[in-house]
């Protein structure tokens, strides 16, 4: 594989509100990019983007591409894009081919799939993101990459297409494992944030006072800097990130730290409290409709 960019094809499966901002960032950098996606209206979109061809199936677009990137839902579809039956991709990547996992996945699952596709002289990173859809457009992601190093040297040009940074995280999952614990810190984050906001409201400040205070002292976090007045002050609830999403992530977190056999104090109480509103709001919702809870 070259390590030129443009030089080589690249597929990009999973063409979401992440992935097709990501997929067209990847096209304007002069790569050959082959998209797909189960929905049509998806691929449309992307269809729509100059330089991309749209790949009939996982299989023509495995035999067409040197790397192929993964934005999914979960480890499960990740596995079923992979290694299901019918229409898959794994038997259709050539020997020498990189698979990079972006999406937000078990690190259980991720140690398990790469043995597997390495047997087939497929290497797989796990190179999940962070910055919601606002920097996948701009290409400021921040981007933790886990597996070989010499695998994500020689991707790093495409990974930067996307991002503004890329962090080696170490062993195949750790990125995988990170993306789940800024989660866990960023949802901690959200839920105080919303929570001073709630209380010091009801004492009869200002909101705009409370946010002020709190991003010139201390208590500052992503939260209180980007998301209390732009999303929840404003009403709009519209940061693009879903709250099922946020919960699933959550729940990544405190597994892994259960199978170390780690503590997390503010784990369960987090887990259920993400929990709660997804039940009464919708896995759908956004996740700054958290606060949507805490009025009710």
């Amino acid at each position: 594989m070259s390590t030129g960019t443009g030089n080589y094809a690249v597929g990009f499966v999973g063409i979401g509100k992440m992935g097709l901002p990501m997929a067209t960032r990847i096209a304007a950098h002069g790569y050959a990019l082959h998209a797909y996606d189960a929905s049509a209206a998806a691929l449309e979109a992307i269809g729509a983007v100059g330089g991309v061809t749209l790949a009939p199936g996982l299989a023509a677009l495995g035999r067409a591409c040197e790397v192929v990137i993964l934005m999914l839902p979960d480890s499960s579809v990740v596995k079923q894009v992979l290694y299901g039956e019918g229409d898959a991709l794994a038997a259709q990547l050539k020997p020498g081919a990189v698979v990079i996992d972006m999406s937000s996945s078990r690190p259980g699952v991720t140690r398990e799939l790469g043995p597997r596709l390495k047997q087939a002289a497929v290497d797989l990173i796990d190179a999940p993101v962070s910055g919601g859809v606002k920097r996948a457009i701009d290409g400021s992601l921040a981007i933790m990459a886990g597996g070989d190093a010499a695998v994500i040297a020689r991707l790093k040009p495409l990974l930067l297409s996307m991002g503004k940074s890329v962090i080696e995280t170490g062993m195949l999952g750790s990125g995988h494992a990170m993306k789940a614990l800024n989660n866990y810190v960023s949802a901690a984050g959200l839920l105080a944030a919303c929570e001073a906001l709630k209380v010091g409201a009801e004492f009869g400040i200002a909101p705009d006072k409370i946010v002020a205070v709190l991003n010139a002292s201390t208590g500052k976090n992503n939260s209180t800097e980007n998301k209390l007045m732009q999303f929840i002050v404003s009403g709009q609830f519209n940061s693009g990130f879903s709250l099922g999403l946020m919960k699933k992530d959550i729940n990544i977190a405190t597994d892994l730290a259960h199978s170390l056999g780690a503590q997390t104090l503010l784990g369960e109480v987090l887990l259920k409290s993400w929990a709660d509103a997804e039940a009464k709001l919708s896995g759908a919702a956004d996740h700054t409709e958290i606060y949507r809870m805490l009025e009710s």
